[in-house]
Order: C-alpha cells, then structure tokens, then sequence
C-alpha cells in the first residue's frame, strides 16, 4: 500500500554530513530513496529546519542551503523523484516516481521579513510551521513556558498562507499558538503529532484541539518517535496503532495520516527503524481495520483534504 509522509528531516542530516552522503542510499539516512522505494513511500514531505543555535543572520542561508540540497541532490541525482510543487501534481506522479515536497519547520529563517517566505514559497515550500519548539517572532512553541499565541506577525504569515494554498502546521506550537491558528488559517495540518491522552508530552495533542482540527477540515499526522508515542520513550508498532484508534474514536477516521519524523528522531519505534518498514506499519494496521480506513491512513485521506481551488 503507497504511502504518503507530512515530515522527514533528511535535508537537515544531508546539509550537516558535508557532501559526504547520498540521499540514494546512505545508510545514516532512515528515508534515503532506497529505503523509500523499500517501504512503499509514494510520497515524501522534506522539512527545511534550521537549528535555532544558528546565528540568525545566516539562517536565511542556511535554509537555502537545504534547498539546494533538495535540487541538487535529491532530484538531480534521482530522475524518478517528482518534485511536487502543485496540489494537482499528486495527480501527476507516474507509478515509479516517489514525490518529494519542500515544508518549512519554523519560520526563524526570515526573521520578519515576510519577502522571504515568498522566496521559499517559489522555490517549492508548500506547508509552513510557524515554530519549532522555541519561541521566535511569529509565535511560541512547545518547549516555551510563556506559552503565548501568535504574534502580528505570525497572524500575517498564517494570512500569506491562506491566500497561497499553503498548509499551516500546528505541530510544534503551545496551545494558545494552536488556538489562535484554528481561528485564522484556512488550511491546518499537524504533520507529526500524536495523542497527549496516550502520552503526556508538550508536542502532543488534546482530544480537543484534534477535535478542532478534525471540524476545521484538517489532517492530523500520527508521529513515530518514541518519546511522543509512549511515556518511558519504549514504543512498538501496536503502539503508534493505538494513536491511530484513538484519533479515529475522536472522529478523525478520514483525517488521520502519517508524519514519520525519519532523520529528525534519534531513537526508533521498535519494527519502525527506517522508511523500509512502512508496509510493517500497514500490516498490523489492516489487523485492526478495514482495507479502507488503512488506504486512507496512508495517503487517501491526504488526498481528499488537500487544499483545492
């Protein structure tokens, strides 16, 4: 069964290896082609995120540096990766081609220059979290106690957003963030989180904010790293499948998807090491639902609820 991916932190692990690994098969990579072709990945989403210990003068670089990796590396050397720029190129991928999509992880990287993220936008980014864990000009994230919503300026991005067709990722923001993003954007994602009712941690979700997310049209995109599936950070793959049925008793049966977070965690769920095993995912998934839901878990349930004209 194909599969379509919100989250990947490849660029990041490419950009930090120096030109010393190939996305085709390095094996430090948990989603190198290979591995995609293995697992059966359709598609996959390549986050732009820049360490927040970059001095923020040279942030801006350092995105468009990811970016380039992207052209250069990940298609350039791969003719059969599709890069997707178009909510109607997912329509467009041929049977071999694995898509590949440019997100953003925080918006640092233009300061409050709103001109650059209509630079990123050009050069392919089409889902924009406003925050990583931290706080920083446009809203607080996670990881920061003061806990407050959007800025002007976040509002302003979430506008840009909207009138864009470009999703706006609630993932990493505290609550009052999330709230505030449920008000104003158009088209909401969580590209990799799961249920804090299941696992108490600051990057996860209420029942009622994927309730929320669920009734403003959005998708919400199970996450696998350990620390946000289980609370002693020991996970296996019937544990990723409880978020599933939890998010499904909340009413999310066709807006639930996945958010690996591959090359962005430093541990493993135990039988999901790797994109390579995806289809172990959809095999103890199809033991506890139908042949539909799961398709729609892994990518027909992204595809109905993209944005549209």
């Amino acid at each position: 069964m194909k599969i379509i991916d919100l989250h990947c932190d490849a660029l990041l692990k490419l950009q930090e290896s120096k030109g010393e690994w190939r996305f085709l098969d390095a094996p430090e990579l948990d989603a190198n082609k290979v591995r995609l072709k293995s697992g059966d990945v359709a598609v996959q989403c390549f986050a732009i995120f820049i360490d927040p210990d970059i001095k923020q003068d040279q942030k801006f670089d350092a995105a468009l540096g990811q970016i380039d990796l992207f052209y250069r590396e990940v298609l350039g050397k791969n003719p059969d990766m599709f890069h997707i720029r178009d909510w109607n190129d997912f329509d467009r991928l041929g049977a071999e081609q694995i898509g590949a999509m440019l997100t953003l992880e925080g918006v640092d990287a233009i300061g409050n220059d709103i001109s650059k993220l209509h630079i990123l936008y050009q050069l392919g980014v089409r889902s924009v979290g406003l925050t990583w864990n931290n706080a920083n000009l446009a809203a607080d994230g996670a990881g920061e106690p003061r806990g407050a919503g959007l800025t002007l300026f976040g509002r302003e991005i979430v506008e840009f957003n909207n009138q864009h067709q470009i999703l706006t990722d609630v993932s990493h923001l505290c609550e009052k963030a999330f709230w505030d993003v449920m008000e104003t954007a158009r088209y909401p994602i969580a590209s990799h989180s799961n249920a804090r009712h299941l696992c108490n941690h600051p990057r996860n979700l209420y029942g009622n904010q994927a309730r929320a997310l669920f009734q403003n049209n959005g998708m919400l995109h199970v996450v696998f790293a350990p620390q946000f599936v289980t609370e002693d950070g020991n996970a296996t793959i019937q544990d990723v499948v409880k978020h599933i049925d939890y998010f499904c008793s909340l009413g999310g049966e066709k807006q639930i998807g996945l958010g690996s977070d591959f090359d962005g965690i430093s541990s493993h769920v135990k039988g999901l090491e790797h994109a390579g095993k995806y289809q172990d995912l959809i095999n103890e998934l199809l033991k506890h639902f139908s042949e539909e839901q799961v398709r729609g878990f892994a990518y027909q349930n992204f595809l109905d609820h993209r944005p549209t004209k």
